[in-house]
């Protein structure tokens, strides 16, 4: 991705707003195929109101491509030259903005006053300075099934509300990168527990069966494969034959492990202690929690947040085998599956290495008023989940996602596939790998999952794919296949078209079978 241009929504506010190359609502980034807008949405929610808002602002203002992005968002792509003010006030008029751009307030909705400050000594480059970083902020990830899911510990949804408030309200938050993210697991089968994050929470029960949230840092919660062997807090170790994905990440992604837990009334303000200890101990040129715990233990971060909370913040010696509960389930996310209120389904489906077109999302807006409870939940699988769908309803609402291009059926090999923008996209893409990834799903064995990136910045993934096909020109890769080893893994063979690559693949996953 090319180095951000400056947001022409407020021109007179371009040069207060901060450099980043994460593109956002309000800093719209410049790439080979045009502007993008990335819509950071709570909670992976989409009201089919602003499905159709954000459809008919795309068919408007952009080249007409919709991504799901593995953050549970949303972006535009090729946002045509001199539309860009345009497409963010549809945006936030559609109430997609932050929430210090919200109401009355909304960015260049202010009322002029007779000086160039207004009434609270705010002058507008400043307002438009906090819109941008309110918008950065909103890094939230919860389970798209969230409320539903029969296996959940825990509701996350207003707590993952209140976070998402308390992000957007304390101005020093705005020095945190757009990258900083928070993970709010209520213990659900359909979630997404392999993403590295900043600050990671993750439900738990104690001994009385109460509920409490345990968390760490820089990494994930901790899944064990025999997921009955620890379901609650100071419970016996569990044995060492961990979940696969979790386990090979863990020793570079997970820094900490669990360190303590907390009741979830206590969580805001644990998430509070921890961004300002953050902020207090970091280094200038340091952005995420893993650089943190580079020069700082775990006992020194807790130690400095404990006075920003009135209770305890000392690692709890009981969680050092602590696991999560439930093993994941990311089929879940495809398909049809019960929900936890009777004759209630959710539905879901995944389109072509998740991007859509305006009609496609219109016909989602449609189908989840019509069906469902008029929302669609975006996933960080880059699929889409329709919730409280009638059992009766069930079958039609299939038949209408396959019929929008969507792939409800997790041996689609499409739906095992990741590919970023690509050459087509991104200046630095070495490759079309979406062209590519599209000729590999025709050749590849059921259920294996690839990894196509166009140069090593590995932008569509934020974990370790068991293959990953790294670009070396245009039609050529480097296979590397996933080990206990940072990044991509080993290389196990170069410069391998697309043909080539599928052979190696599939002869490999034979000889481990």
């Amino acid at each position: 991705m090319n180095p951000a241009s400056p947001s022409t929504v407020l021109p007179d506010a371009a040069s207060a707003l901060r450099p980043s190359a994460c593109p956002g609502l309000l800093r719209i980034v410049a790439a080979r195929d045009g502007g993008i807008c990335r819509i950071k949405l709570p909670g992976g929610e989409l009201s089919a109101a602003q499905a159709e808002a954000i459809a008919n602002a795309s068919a408007q203002h952009t080249a007409g491509v919709i991504e799901l992005t593995n953050r549970a968002n949303l972006q535009l792509r090729g946002v045509r030259a001199g539309h860009e003010a345009a497409l963010v006030a549809t945006l936030i008029d559609a109430g997609l903005g932050p929430g210090a751009a919200s109401g009355s307030e909304r960015m260049g909705d202010r009322a002029p006053t007779d000086s160039a400050e207004d009434d609270h000594g705010h002058d507008r480059k400043a307002h438009a300075l906090d819109a941008a970083a309110a918008d950065d902020v909103r890094n939230v990830m919860i389970s798209p099934a969230a409320g539903r899911d029969p296996c959940a510990l825990f509701d996350t949804r207003p707590l993952c509300t209140a976070l998402l408030t308390l992000l957007q309200s304390e101005p020093r938050f705005a020095a945190l990168s757009p990258k900083f993210a928070l993970l709010l697991d209520g213990g659900e089968r359909l979630a997404r527990v392999d993403h590295p994050h900043d600050v990671w929470l993750a439900a738990a029960q104690d001994s009385a069966g109460a509920a409490r949230f345990v968390f760490g840092l820089a990494g994930c919660p901790t899944v064990d494969a025999n997921a009955s062997a620890n379901t609650h807090i100071g419970g016996k170790s569990p044995s060492s034959s961990g979940n696969a994905a979790n386990s090979s990440e863990r020793s570079h992604a997970d820094a900490t492990g669990a360190l303590a837990s907390v009741l979830p009334s206590q969580v805001p303000a644990l998430v509070r202690a921890l961004l300002h200890t953050f902020l207090d101990l970091a280094a200038a040129d340091a952005t995420r929690m893993r650089h943190l715990l580079d020069t700082h233990s775990a006992d020194a971060i807790l130690q400095q947040a404990q006075t920003y909370v009135d209770f305890p913040l000392t690692r709890d010696a009981t969680l050092a085998g602590w696991r999560r509960s439930t093993t994941a389930d990311a089929s879940l996310r495809l398909g049809a599956h019960a929900q936890r209120a009777a004759d209630t389904w959710h539905a879901g489906g995944q389109p072509p290495l998740g991007r859509i077109d305006a009609t496609a999302l219109h016909g989602l807006a449609a189908l989840a008023q019509q069906h469902g409870d008029g929302t669609l939940r975006i996933t960080p699988w880059q699929s889409v989940l329709l919730p409280d769908i009638q059992t009766h309803a069930v079958p039609v609402v299939l038949a209408a996602l396959n019929a929008l291009g969507l792939a409800c059926d997790c041996a689609e090999a499409i739906t095992h596939l990741i590919a970023c923008a690509g050459s087509t996209g991104c200046a630095k893409g070495l490759a079309d790998t979406k062209a590519d990834a599209l000729n590999l799903a025709k050749r590849l064995p059921a259920s294996v999952d690839v990894h196509l990136s166009g140069c090593p910045r590995s932008c569509a993934a934020a974990h370790c794919a068991p293959f990953t096909l790294l670009a070396a020109a245009p039609g050529m890769y480097d296979l590397f296949r996933r080990d206990q080893g940072p990044g991509f893994g080993r290389c196990v063979a170069r410069q391998l078209t697309v043909e080539q690559a599928a052979e190696t693949i599939a002869r490999l996953v034979r000889s481990d079978t």
